[in-house]
């Protein structure tokens, strides 16, 4: 037991001495290049693709502001039940949806999202619910 825990600090220090020398001359284990890399290619690549996923970010951001304002409006408007409306945003192309009571509702949920900044187009897919009356006649009994 004895002459193994020797023999491991002994490959420890060794292994240790070993990293030491590497780093104090500066060589350590990187591989020799091969040439083969383009380093201001890809360089350029990924400045591109990091302008593209900044792009995108601040499309989803913008377009969650956008939504969330509108439902904000249509919230704090006396003639617009917002609970009722779906609000969905991309680039800017606004779609509302949903159930309003009247047509009156229908126009002010759409005139909100159009006047709200930044909206480039609004698509409106809201169905105005018309209540029916209906009478309802009980069946006559069978005499019998």
């Amino acid at each position: 037991m004895r002459r193994i825990r020797m023999i491991l600090v002994l490959a420890l220090v060794g292994f240790v001495g070993l990293l030491g020398y590497a780093y104090y001359t500066g060589r350590g284990w990187a591989l020799p290049e091969t040439g083969g890399v383009d380093t201001q290619a890809a360089a350029e690549r990924g400045r591109l693709l990091a302008e593209k996923a900044v792009e995108k970010t601040s499309l989803a951001v913008s377009d969650g502001a956008l939504t969330a304002k509108i439902k904000s409006k249509m919230a704090l408007d006396d003639y617009v039940k917002a609970r009722n409306i779906d609000v969905d945003t991309v680039r800017g192309v606004v779609t509302v949806g949903g159930t309003v009571y009247s047509e009156a509702e229908q126009r002010r949920a759409v005139q909100l999202a159009k006047e709200t900044q930044g909206v480039t187009q609004v698509i409106d897919r809201l169905e105005v619910w018309i209540r029916q009356r209906t009478t309802h006649t009980l069946p006559k009994p069978a005499i019998g």
